[in-house]
């Protein structure tokens, strides 16, 4: 399956299925709210919020999205129940690509090259996994990939990474346990531009305990790896475990204040009922969602379609 291809009926069905959980749980909930009712009223209203505030939307956003279908609802005079769904997909639609927090995606820019991401993230999010799942597409559309295992304070995360470089086949560059985190990432991108690589994807340290420690170390290992691309890095992509609901926006605000994250990646949401989670995350830090982890396969790490999404979740 190509990651940088159409959004193709395996991609959807993919979609669909990792939504699954996520859009009964919104349904089972919007039926008991509208159950015995024909049109959209204050207290249908009020029922839909809490359903969208308990499907981890966020407070925020769902209140502009109640507001926007308020506002319908008093210029239509009428509304049928049976609308509100359709409604409730447009407005969600609208309000993501009116606040300009996602638009259309383009997970690498093959001009740069090559095209150096910083991955970061808590330790248990899927950080590697991503990674190792990005690295096996792109290599299989014929892109040359560089890791950098600059997670050097866990003896762990260099060892995962490594199974998933050789399993996607492509390159790892690694050290010892405990080495300089910067270190690694100046001779990741050396290697990668000696042997004219397509895309770099450095590992960082998943710790979140010391905002000064962790603005320190990724700001060391951007100023060592401009010293060969000046314009490093072209990415900071932050994973967020969508499972976890409201604590990957405590996980964002965090990362926000550490460093300029310029893209997310929400992992996970297979497994979960708070798929509404990815559509709050977008709205409220305006940064692009570019990637959604929808399965364990390596095909289920796709590239964020706002339309798709928010029609599988409220579909």
């Amino acid at each position: 399956m190509a990651l940088f291809g159409l959004f193709t009926k395996n991609k959807k069905e993919h979609l669909d299925k990792g939504l699954q959980k996520s859009k009964e749980s919104f349904f089972a909930k919007l039926s008991r709210a509208i159950a015995g009712r024909s049109r959209v009223d204050d207290e249908v209203l009020d029922n839909l919020e809490e359903i969208l505030i308990t499907s981890d939307v966020g407070v925020d956003t769902t209140l502009s999205i109640i507001k926007r279908i308020e506002a319908r609802v008093s210029r239509d005079k009428y509304m049928n129940v049976n609308e509100l769904n359709t409604i409730l997909r447009e407005e969600t639609e609208a309000l993501l690509e009116e606040n300009g927090s996602t638009g259309e995606v383009i997970p690498f820019d093959f001009n740069k090259k090559p095209y150096i991401a910083l991955i970061v993230g808590v330790n248990g999010v899927g950080k590697t996994t991503t990674i190792g799942k990005l690295a096996a597409q792109l290599n299989g559309e014929g892109k040359k990939v560089f890791i950098g295992a600059a997670d050097t304070f866990r003896a762990a995360a260099v060892e995962q990474l490594s199974i998933w470089a050789e399993r996607a086949g492509v390159n790892i560059v690694k050290q010892g346990m405990g080495a300089d985190p910067a270190s690694v990432a100046y001779d990741t991108v050396k290697s990668a531009i000696a042997n004219n690589a397509d895309v770099v994807l450095i590992d960082t340290a998943g710790r979140l305990h010391n905002k000064v420690n962790l603005m320190n170390e990724l700001s060391k290992i951007k100023n060592v790896i401009r010293k060969l691309a000046p314009d490093a890095p072209h990415e900071v992509l932050l994973v967020l475990d969508g499972s976890t609901g409201q604590n990957a926006f405590r996980q964002a605000e965090e990362f926000t204040k550490a460093t300029d994250v310029t893209a997310l990646a929400l992992t996970k949401l297979d497994g979960t009922a708070k798929g509404g989670v990815v559509i709050g995350i977008s709205d409220r830090f305006k940064i692009p969602v570019k990637f959604i982890g929808v399965g364990e396969g390596i095909d289920d790490l796709q590239i964020f379609n706002k339309k798709e999404f928010v029609n599988s979740l409220f579909g």
